[in-house]
């Protein structure tokens, strides 16, 4: 009732001055952006105790409540879609580990999978895919091309996507936790200007980031200081207008480790203290940066937009028809899954030897799994049949050899077979396959550069009974991954991962107002060109759209729902996926049927 009053005040100060405020030019000060990202902030997770600061953005700015994160539900995906407002087949990141084609990469130490949260296997994909391996102009580049100053703070990987030509000192400004590392540390940094080094010196700041903690409150901190002390005092005295993204890497990586209930056990999982300590963390770097804004007098022409990457669940590793948990290994529960047991059921069912992704052999008999899950499989490593990425509650197949056609349904009709399996999608140039979808039924066949999977499978979710009124907090997700169950991942298609936290508020954005339509990731670089006035050039098509009706004066925009369910396979098995439309966008909702409504 009381946020219904105060809009209802609002609504009439809105209508006493729209004769004057709607005919009014643009101002001509150009208007200023702060992006910030909380990784793996799960929208209900967000309350005036535990993040007073994000949860004021979200009752007196832009409530986005119907908020997308992009499929696959990890960090370097919607890096790339927040980036560029391109769909992942046009950027080609379509996973924190990416199968770049062959030889390994220099930096991957001989893996041939490229790890994306590491700038040096940043430059060597952009060395191998023409410089750029996303394909696409990102915001803060086309903002640096027109006058801007830009920035990019945080998580090692997806600040340094925000602008690439920076990994070789060509871009704008990048800090992140591999700043000012020593040489011959890995991994190498960010080029660093000697004023910004200094500055860095001068704030009496440590050279570089302390090493992770979980919540990791001294490392938020010190990159909140170097945007407030040094950066925002900067652009102040340039004078000039800026874009700036902040990559708080809490509450994802505290999520990650949270042990804050007995081991194994579903409950707390990632609802403890430790995940309500990192979600206060990464509430508070928004709160310093208002406090700075302020500080220097930008606070009135700063709009701040607020996003998460993607949301997050706890971790199940139960499973009763695998292969994988039928045996015993080393350092895990018995009749839990490994990591790799995707790998090992898929060995066992296609017969084929079983490696880790450098060509090491997995010794499965002796009671060894994958290390963090990713393996190959084939008669002779330099030409492995299947490689697979394991991406937590997704992993991604790719079949680099000729008989891709010959395996792709064998692999299919295995995975269809597993009680883990929620949805399986297939890259079309196989063919229809019974029990799958199409990888373009989740926009991942585009213009990328970087070679795309031929399988993708998504694990299945469930919600525990954990006491709490919002369902997605009570989430858990079939992973793939070197965590333990009851620890924190994503990656999956369930509401409790798609649905990330998403806020605005400042001089472009309307107060007070819930929007109801769909967004994304994906438009967020689009919308903030849009009040800037930048153009931000495109190769693809597969792209975000401005999100109109939260803008001052801006139209609501209508949106539908839409089902979409393959044909079965030969024991029933369907991929049913449930998405939405605004405007020519698609928001991907969960998979499997519908949640049974409440009596």
């Amino acid at each position: 009732m009381i946020r219904f009053r105060r809009r209802l005040a609002a609504a009439f100060v809105a209508l006493a001055a729209l004769g004057a405020a709607g005919c009014q030019p643009k101002a001509a000060t150009p208007h200023n952006v702060v992006i910030l990202v909380a990784d793996g902030l799960r929208y209900s997770s967000v309350n005036p105790t535990d993040a007073p600061a994000l949860d004021a953005v979200r009752a007196n700015g832009v409530d986005f409540t119907n908020s997308h994160a992009l499929y696959p539900t990890v960090t370097t995906v919607n890096a790339s879609a927040i980036a560029t407002g391109h769909y992942i087949g046009d950027t080609g990141d379509f996973s924190n580990g990416i199968y770049a084609g062959s030889p390994p990469l220099k930096a991957s130490y001989f893996s041939r999978l490229a790890s994306v949260e590491n700038d040096d296997v940043l430059r060597d994909l952009n060395e191998r895919f023409g410089g750029n391996y996303i394909n696409e102009t990102t915001l803060l580049a086309a903002a640096r091309a027109k006058g801007y100053n830009v920035a990019a703070i945080g998580k090692t990987g997806p600040a340094a996507i925000q602008d690439m030509a920076a990994l070789t000192g060509a871009g704008g400004i990048v800090i992140d936790e591999a700043t000012q590392v020593p040489e011959g540390i890995y991994p190498k940094g960010v080029p660093l200007s000697p004023e910004l080094s200094k500055a860095i010196a001068d704030a009496r700041l440590p050279p570089t980031p302390p090493l992770r903690s979980y919540p990791d409150k001294d490392g938020v901190n010190w990159l909140v200081s170097v945007a407030t002390d040094i950066l925002l005092p900067k652009f102040k005295a340039d004078n000039k207008p800026f874009v700036m993204v902040f990559w708080s890497p809490d509450p994802d990586i505290s999520q990650h480790e949270a042990e804050d209930g007995e081991l194994y056990a579903l409950s707390p999982g990632i609802n403890g203290k430790t995940s309500k300590g990192a979600i206060s963390n990464a509430s508070s770097a928004l709160e310093r940066i208002q406090a700075a804004l302020k500080a220097q007098g930008l606070d009135k022409t700063t709009d701040i937009f607020v996003t998460a990457d993607h949301g997050f669940a706890t971790i199940s590793k139960e499973s009763k028809n695998a292969y994988s948990a039928s045996l015993k290994y080393r350092d895990y529960p018995e009749g839990q899954l490994p990591p790799g047991f995707l790998a090992i059921d898929l060995a066992h069912a296609l017969n084929l030897p079983l490696y880790q992704t450098n060509g090491l052999p997995v010794a499965v008999e002796d009671g060894l799994s994958p290390k963090g899950g990713s393996a190959m499989l084939g008669e002779d490593i330099d030409h492995p049949h299947v490689i697979i990425s394991a991406t937590g509650g997704s992993d991604l197949i790719y079949l680099p050899e000729d008989d891709a056609k010959t395996l792709a349904p064998k692999i299919v009709e295995a995975l269809t077979q597993q009680d883990y399996t929620a949805a399986i999608f297939v890259d079309e140039q196989y063919g229809k396959i019974p029990g799958a979808l199409s990888l373009s039924d989740v926009r991942l066949v585009g213009s990328a550069k970087t070679p795309r999977p031929a399988i993708v499978v998504t694990f299945r979710s469930y919600n525990t009974d954990c006491g709490r009124p919002q369902p997605e907090l009570c989430t858990v997700e079939v992973s793939d991954t070197g965590l333990a169950q009851g620890q924190g991942m994503h990656g999956g298609l369930s509401r409790a991962v798609t649905r990330n936290f998403m806020a605005a508020i400042g001089p472009d954005f309307k107060s007070n107002y819930d929007d109801p339509t769909p967004v994304s990731n994906a438009d967020i670089a689009p919308t903030i060109a849009h009040v800037l006035g930048i153009d931000l050039p495109s190769v693809g098509t597969l792209k975000g759209r401005v999100i109109s009706e939260a803008l001052v004066n801006g139209k609501a925009t209508p949106s539908t729902s839409e089902v979409k369910t393959s044909e079965p396979a030969a024991n029933g098995f369907k991929t049913i996926l449930n998405l939405q439309h605004a405007d020519g966008a698609e928001y991907y909702d969960f998979v499997g049927p519908a949640p049974a409504a409440k009596p």
